[in-house]
This record gives C-alpha cells, structure tokens and sequence, in this order.
C-alpha cells in the first residue's frame, strides 16, 4: 500500500498546525498510524478516548503500541460528574433501553471527550474505511468536519477489510487479541460482542439497534 503513504503525505504536507490521530485499539488504527509515522510529521498528537468500559486486551494493546512505535498515546477521559450523573440516570445497562440513551452514553464517554482532545488542533486521522457499514459508504480520504472544525483525513477509506490485516501481517504490527476471539470491531465492553463468521463486520456494535443508527457520534455529520 505504498500509494497511501505517498497520498497521505501530500496531504498532510499542505495542514499548517497540529494533527491529531484517534487511537480505538483497532487493526485500521494501528495501520493508519503506522501510515502517519512514515510521513514525517513534526507535530503529532496519538490519543485514545478512555471510556472507562473498555476491555482488558485494549489496555494491553494500548501498551504494546506504545512500545512498538515508541510513542506515548494521551488519554482523554470523560467528566467525572457528567459519568456520576449518567449512571444515576442510566444504570447499569440502560443505554440499551432506547436510541436515545445510548446516545447519551456515547456523548458523556466519547463525544465530549473528544471535543477536547481535537481543540485547537488541525487535522484529525482516523482509520474509517467506507466499506465498514452504510453509515460511512460515502466516506472520502479528505473530508471537512463542521461539528469540530478541522480537516477529517481517512487514509484506508477505499481499503478492504483484507487489505487491513494483509498489512498488518506485511509489517508485523500490534494487533488486539480480540480478533482472535471473534471480534470484528471493538468498542466499549457492555456494547460489543463476538460476531459469527458471515456476520457484517459491525454486527456486534449495539446489535440490539438497526444498522443505520450504529454510530456513536464520533463521526456523524452536522446537517
């Protein structure tokens, strides 16, 4: 996939300012990242959105990363209050009463975080692919971001799921042990699950909701 790293260098070449990229313990992460690393970026930020309810093998991963690409990812951690708040008003498990609430969920543990993690930055990299779901077949290598106001760069926009693990496999890259326990796309523990062989590759994100609602605000465009 050497095109990519020719690709993404021309446009990370014309950001005047910071780049950020989001770490989510996924292959598509991990391959995105080491596309970024290649690129000579002087100012670079790799940051997490810790939610509190991630699995253990995410924390392993977000250590052996760390080490393999010899950097430091920040964490970003949602409010203690607004968390307090949720879980009185919530529960345990209420984020799978309604679309609503589990939307409230996701904007207390990821979306406000990472309105702080990306202020006053640039650019924001991502490893969204659009053939992942019917919520991201649009998707461009190069988009705007009204909501957070920066540039949106997606370097595998075009890949496939198997070109994603192929490179992995080509660089030796750090990969979730997840994967090897049938998970396909990796997200909080109580709203993940393990996906069967021919099961779509989001099927086991909030699989009690109809596919065209399965995101969790990170990437949902201002209308």
């Amino acid at each position: 996939m050497s095109y990519s790293v020719n690709l993404l260098q021309q446009i990370v070449s014309k950001i005047d300012g910071k780049i950020a990229l989001s770490f989510s313990y996924q292959a598509e992460d991990t391959a995105a990242l080491h596309l970024l690393l290649q690129c000579g970026i002087k100012s670079l930020e790799v940051f997490t959105l810790d939610t509190g309810k991630l699995f253990h093998e995410c924390e392993k991963l977000h250590k052996e990363t760390e080490e393999f690409f010899g950097i430091s990812i920040k964490r970003y951690l949602p409010k203690i209050d607004d968390v307090k708040n949720l879980e009185n008003t919530l529960g345990a498990w209420g984020m799978r009463e309604s679309l609503k609430n589990r939307h409230l969920c996701c904007h207390v543990r990821k979306v406000e975080p990472l309105s702080r993690a990306l202020k006053g930055k640039s650019a924001w990299v991502t490893g969204l692919r659009a053939s992942q779901s019917i919520t991201r077949n649009a998707l461009r290598i190069v988009e705007y971001d009204e909501k957070f106001n920066l540039f949106k760069i997606n370097p595998l926009d075009s890949w496939s799921e198997a070109d994603v693990f192929n490179y992995i496999k080509e660089y030796n890259l750090p990969l979730n042990s997840l994967y090897s326990k049938g998970f396909k796309s990796i997200g909080c523990e109580p709203c993940t699950r393990a996906v069967g062989e021919n099961e779509d590759v989001r099927a086991g994100r909030w699989w009690w909701e109809n596919p065209e609602h399965k995101e969790c605000g990170l990437h949902i465009k201002e209308k």
